[in-house]
């Protein structure tokens, strides 16, 4: 069966994403490949992109947004999610605190409506943690979930 996937590895486990246009498994010649990275706490998975390209730059705005789906395909949307997004420099200390905690705010990107977006500025080049933590807006919805991911920031 010829179906249209990417795949993107995250703790040595790879998922698979429909999306549409793509129609082969194989590498092709000039194709571009998405690379976003993909978390899952519980029954959310949430995949981090950041603009540009996941490159992002040292003391330039940078919008970062999460696609959220329950382990049954359901988009979770910010509307349905008390979201809070938390941004800590790595290495980490114990009871450091959040250099930043930028306020979500509902975007819709790559044919994802609604979904928790927020711009980041890094302020120097190095490694970061994002943690994104949720709560359903109507109670049973979905559990409580934490994904973290990393990120890399260019000069």
């Amino acid at each position: 069966m010829n179906v249209p996937l990417i795949f993107s590895l995250f703790t040595a486990t790879c998922i698979a994403i429909p999306l549409v246009g793509l129609s082969s498994l194989l590498p092709t010649p000039g194709l571009t490949v998405l690379a976003h990275e993909t978390e899952i706490s519980g029954n959310i998975g949430g995949t981090m992109h950041i603009e540009p390209n996941d490159n992002p730059r040292a003391g330039t705005p940078a919008l970062t947004w999460f696609a959220l789906r329950t382990r049954n395909g359901q988009n979770v949307p910010l509307s349905a999610c008390r979201c809070e997004l938390a941004v800590y420099t790595q290495p980490r200390r114990a009871g450091q605190s959040p250099i930043q905690r930028p306020t979500l705010r509902a975007v819709s990107q790559e044919g994802y409506e609604g979904i928790p977006g927020a711009t980041i500025n890094f302020p120097r080049a190095g490694s970061y943690e994002l943690i994104l933590r949720g709560q359903p807006v109507r109670n049973g919805a979905f559990p409580p979930f934490e994904l973290r991911f990393s990120v890399l920031v260019a000069r």
